[in-house]
């Protein structure tokens, strides 16, 4: 259970409460309200360097350094965008990933997470691409951490 948003909120929480919206335009705007109540970047780890590639917003991921060694073994990440839907975005895979270790990260069914809540159908290839391209880099970190 990842502490995010002032609560603990879980992947399994994110599949209930889309659940309960009977059309996408409701799901969108909830989507979005998860993005906003990520915590902001601060504005001195928006650089190159923390930018993932393939996005078609901007998109910036950090691990908190301070945390890597840890005794938990946990890795918690720190995400922001350019674009609302994509902070919203963001929020659905930190729900999964934050504060989990490196092993659960890598055995955690990303793919069938987003099957659950038929996310990839309803975003543009772009979008999907991008959100793929975050992904991928969450498993190169939890990789080279275990």
């Amino acid at each position: 259970m990842a502490k995010q948003f002032g609560v603990d909120i879980t992947s399994d929480d994110i599949v209930d409460t889309l659940a309960f919206f009977d059309s996408w335009d409701d799901r969108y705007k909830y989507i979005i309200d998860l993005g906003r109540e990520l915590p902001p970047m601060a504005d001195e780890h928006k650089v190159e360097d923390n930018l993932i590639r393939g996005c078609q917003s901007q998109v910036w991921l950090v691990t908190r350094e301070e945390q890597q060694g840890s005794q938990d073994g946990k890795l918690y990440f720190d995400v922001d965008s350019d674009a609302f839907i994509v902070k919203g975005l963001l929020a659905i895979v930190m729900a999964a990933y934050n504060g989990k270790t490196a092993d659960e990260i890598l055995a955690f069914n990303i793919q069938a997470y987003f099957e659950s809540i038929d996310l990839m159908r309803h975003l543009s290839p772009t979008r999907g691409s991008g959100l793929q391209a975050m992904v991928a880099r969450i498993q190169q970190i939890a990789s080279q951490a275990a």
